[in-house]
Parts: C-alpha cells; structure tokens; sequence
C-alpha cells in the first residue's frame, strides 16, 4: 500500500535521464516532464530547480554557458552524473509496484467520489465530474494509451492474487531458461570450436588439394 505520492526520487530520476539526453534548463524541464505525462502532472517549480542546485552542489551536473541565451541556466549531466542515473534507474525499477499503487490508488478514490453515499460532492460547472461517464472516459483514455505504447488491449480475468502468481511463474521459468541457456553454453566442448589458424584463410570452406594441383585454383 502506498501512503504518500509518487515515489521517491521520481523527479530526480526524471531530471537525470533528460540531462543525459541533453542540456536543459528548469523551465523546459518542467514542460519535458509535463508533456511526458500526457499533461495530467507536473512537477512544481520549487521542485525541480532545488534539485539542479543539489546536482551542481554534488557533482553530478554542471552550468553551461549558451552564447545565444546568456540568461538561461543551463544544466548539463557528468560523469558523475551519469553514474547517479545508472543508480537511479535499478531504484526506480523496483518502485513499479509503488508507481501501480499509486495510479489504481487515485482511481479508487475517484470512483468513491462517484458512488459512495458516504461522500457527497457538489460536481463544478466544468470539463470533469465525478460519474460513471468521467470514469469510463478515464479508462478509455488508459486502454487507448495502452494499445498506442503496447498493442493490442487483452482483458486479465485473473484475480490480483492469479495474476501476481501467474506473474512469478512466468518469471520464474524465463530465469530457469536462461540458467540452461547459460550452462550449455558453458559446457561447449572445446573440440567443437575452431581456431583461426583451422579455419580457411578467406572464411571460405576448406579445400583438400592433391599432389601437384595449382594452390591458386585447386586444380
């Protein structure tokens, strides 16, 4: 259960792995990580600026000078940098449970909204609302996203509990392959490797010749 945001350093990770495309300043970080949330997040200004001073304080990014914006603070990642993402990569890969916590967490909650007698909202004059339309636009948005990044949208009938077990299983035999995968390439008889001096000069096959036949033609 997830009991707070995004998880932690998400923002950070973001920011190291846009550097390391690139120089950026704050500003365009902001509308880079915006526009790759499909515009339904952004990052405040408070948040992301800090953490460019920190970077620079640590080493890990540094200001680069643009003749054609003196004003601009641009940020561009380092060694050490690049190092610090390589990190934040294996951490934020095994927050993908905390990440799914959180999107089925707030749907959760807007349902509620929608349905629950105990909450009573008085919806705005506005583009949104909470009911069972809102709600299905919601999820249609997600499936349509969903087939543009991963193909074709498949219904899991599986319970949470199936499909986590399902999961490990399915883990399980693609470690257990590649563990034989491993060992018969390891247990490769020498014998059955050859050498650059037995191979043909060319790459081609080798040709036995005769007694007296021309080493140029093979005749």
């Amino acid at each position: 259960m997830r009991k707070s945001g995004p998880p932690k350093g998400l923002i950070s990770y973001l920011v190291l792995e846009l550097l390391d495309e690139r120089p950026r300043y704050g500003y365009e970080l902001l509308g880079e990580i915006t526009e790759t949330s499909g515009g339904h997040w952004e990052p405040s200004y408070g948040s992301v600026y800090p953490i460019l001073y920190k970077f620079e304080e640590e080493g890990l990014a540094e200001r680069v000078e643009r003749a054609d914006e003196p004003d601009r603070k641009y940020f561009a990642l380092t060694d050490a940098g690049r190092g610090e993402l390589a990190e934040k990569r294996r951490e934020i890969g095994s927050e993908a449970k905390d990440f799914g916590d959180v999107v089925l967490g707030f749907y959760h909650l807007y349902a509620a909204l929608a349905t629950d007698d105990r909450f009573e909202v008085d919806d705005a004059d506005g583009d949104w609302a909470y009911s069972e339309r809102y709600s299905a636009w919601v999820v249609e948005q997600t499936i349509r996203h969903h087939e543009r990044d991963f193909g074709e949208f498949e219904r899991i009938d599986d319970t949470p509990a199936e499909f986590h077990a399902a999961t490990a299983d399915e883990r399980d035999a693609d470690e257990r392959d590649a563990d034989k995968s491993g060992a018969v390439s390891d247990d490769a008889s020498p014998d059955e490797e050859v050498s650059e001096s037995d191979a043909a000069p060319d790459g081609g096959d080798d040709i036995d010749l005769d007694e007296g036949d021309d080493p140029a033609t093979g005749r």
